[in-house]
């Protein structure tokens, strides 16, 4: 885990000689020092990746300033970059329907340290998870969903989103699709789990799919959200071995095991600044 005084520099530009160089120079020279650094070229389309963690001990830049001071750089290479500190804590949001294993699991982590954020509210659209909600001490927003009231249940829960400032939204199993325009006003902040290896057996009920088949391996996905249901960019993925003598049952509930481990790793690292998405793919710096 990053420390409190840190900062994280996530550079996205064309692959040139003397990137390395001059931004480590850069952070040189205005007093940061680097506790990590990663870096992934992109052969086949020549672009260069970096994640630049450093120490704000004795960095002489502001928040503010780091932009202007910065552009120099940004003009010479063509660089998109982010600038996150660890000391800020995104307001997330979970949602969940009735299936409760990754919500459990992600609220245990958050307690105890492990997911940097602030979780102000969860939603569902069932009552299934308010008791576990109320044990943690965070507000509960049952939200009922129908295909003659989505459209109304999408807006009342944007406005509780904007309300709580929210700036990432994990879907726990949150079982419904959401909208176009909803995922429009999250881009690259919403994280899905979906229970089978993508992309096969996509869709709601991908155990089944995956038991007529006969796999010898069942998977779970995590992935940002995108308006193509199951296609967003892949953040993490693991799988579990089974076998003729499992039935359906048995799927499911390995399935379950994997699922919530693969969503807290995305959530960790999304929340750690390690994802970088470019194209349809991410980059994920360990």
């Amino acid at each position: 885990m990053a420390p409190v005084s840190s900062a994280v520099l996530l550079v996205d530009c064309p692959d040139a000689k003397g990137l390395v160089a001059s931004i480590s120079r850069f952070l040189f020279e205005h007093g940061a020092n680097i506790l990590d650094a990663a870096e992934h070229r992109d052969n086949e389309r020549g672009r260069f990746f970096m994640r630049v963690e450093f120490d704000l001990d004795g960095f002489d830049v502001a928040h503010a300033a780091f932009a202007p001071a910065f552009q120099p750089l940004v003009d010479r290479f063509s660089i998109d970059y982010r600038l996150e500190y660890a000391a800020d804590r995104p307001k997330t949001a979970i949602f969940v329907s009735r299936y409760e294993h990754c919500l459990v699991d992600l609220l245990y982590r958050h307690r105890t340290g492990e997911l940097r954020c602030d979780v102000p509210l969860i939603v569902s659209n069932h009552e299934d998870a308010r008791p576990l909600a109320a044990f943690h001490g965070i507000p509960f927003h049952y939200v009922p969903v129908t295909p003659a009231t989505k459209a109304a249940a999408e807006a009342a829960t944007v406005s509780l989103l904007d309300a709580h400032g929210i700036e990432l939204i994990v879907l726990a199993r949150y079982m419904q699709v959401l909208s176009a325009a909803f995922v429009a006003r999250y881009p690259r902040r919403i994280i899905n789990v979906h229970h089978s290896f993508l992309p096969a057996f996509t869709g709601a009920r991908p155990y089944h799919a995956a038991f007529d088949r006969g796999v010898k391996l069942i998977g779970a996905t995590a992935h940002y959200v995108t308006d193509v249901l199951d296609e967003g960019p892949i953040i993490e993925q693991d799988v579990a071995r089974v076998s003729h003598r499992d039935q359906i049952e048995d799927l499911v509930g390995k399935g379950r095991d994997v699922e919530k481990v693969v969503l807290s790793r995305a959530v960790r690292w999304h929340l750690d600044h390690r994802v970088l998405v470019s194209a349809h793919k991410t980059i994920v710096f360990d």
